[in-house]
């Protein structure tokens, strides 16, 4: 009886407005809170004629309807082809701007974000929670209409010596800023009638990097599919093409695949 609340409460409050669960960034809106996540997120890649393969298992915990936070371990074939774990991560948001209205609302949040990786460094691109050791702060704002979200967020990203290799760009190099526009769009169902319907979205996100040292960046544009099952399941399908490149990347073209399971009221 209480899982069964807890789904119709995210009905009436929160379902309409889960194509703003973008697939390659946060928005500003949190999980609901006292609520528990479990996350699975596989990343494949054709990387000079082999096939890089990453899976990152993430916990997320909504404290509050304002706090909520994410750990996540990483996994994945190094350049030497052996498998292990390569990183871990921190991630904490909080949402400190809610304007809501019947079918829209306007939210505001701030981030950051911590991540340890070990593996060799081969890229000017920094890319914390994958293969950067660093730290990033910015904020997001994100804005829902009826079945269409909006999402832009903007940080501040610093690379720190991974334990296998340093920092080899320069210290003048470490520094970044990170930027993104997401929108989705709920195309399934047309109307609610039970919170056990499924939920089709479809994403479009342009992720952007500039080198605030030397001034080279890059851009990758990322459409997704998403379906949600009883409110509760998410399973996620991306592509992310490299559109823009001045700086050194080894990154090619990539798919991603994301399973998702939240547990509601866990604790009072």
């Amino acid at each position: 009886m209480r899982n069964f609340l807890a789904a119709l409460l995210l009905l009436t409050t929160g379902r309409a407005y889960t194509q703003e669960l973008f697939v390659y960034t946060e928005p500003a809106s949190n999980m609901s809170a006292k609520s528990l996540g479990a996350r699975l997120t596989q990343n494949f890649a054709n990387e000079q004629g082999r096939v890089n393969y990453m899976v990152k298992p993430e916990l997320m915990l909504g404290l509050s309807k304002k706090l909520m936070f994410h750990a996540d371990a990483i996994f994945s074939n190094d350049r030497h082809n052996s498998f292990g774990i390569n990183g871990a991560g921190l991630y904490g948001k909080y949402r400190f701007y809610s304007s809501d209205e019947v079918h829209q609302h306007f939210r505001m949040a701030a981030f950051g974000s911590y991540s340890f990786a070990n593996n060799h460094i081969t890229d000017a691109f920094i890319q914390l929670q994958n293969r950067s050791s660093g730290y990033e702060a910015g904020l997001i704002a994100t804005r829902l209409k009826n079945k269409l979200a909006l999402s832009a967020g903007a940080s501040v990203v610093h690379a720190l010596d991974n334990r296998r290799q340093p920092f080899k760009f320069g210290d003048a190099q470490r520094n970044a800023l990170n930027y993104s526009v997401s929108s989705g769009l709920l195309l399934l169902p047309k109307e609610y009638t039970s919170y056990k319907q499924t939920n089709l979205n479809v994403m479009l996100e342009l992720l952007g990097q500039v080198n605030l040292g030397n001034g080279q960046s890059i851009i990758d544009l990322a459409p997704s599919v998403q379906l949600i099952f009883n409110s509760r399941m998410r399973l996620d399908f991306g592509y992310r093409q490299p559109l823009l490149k001045s700086m050194h990347r080894n990154m090619s073209p990539g798919g991603l695949l994301r399973f998702e399971y939240n547990f509601f009221n866990i604790f009072k």
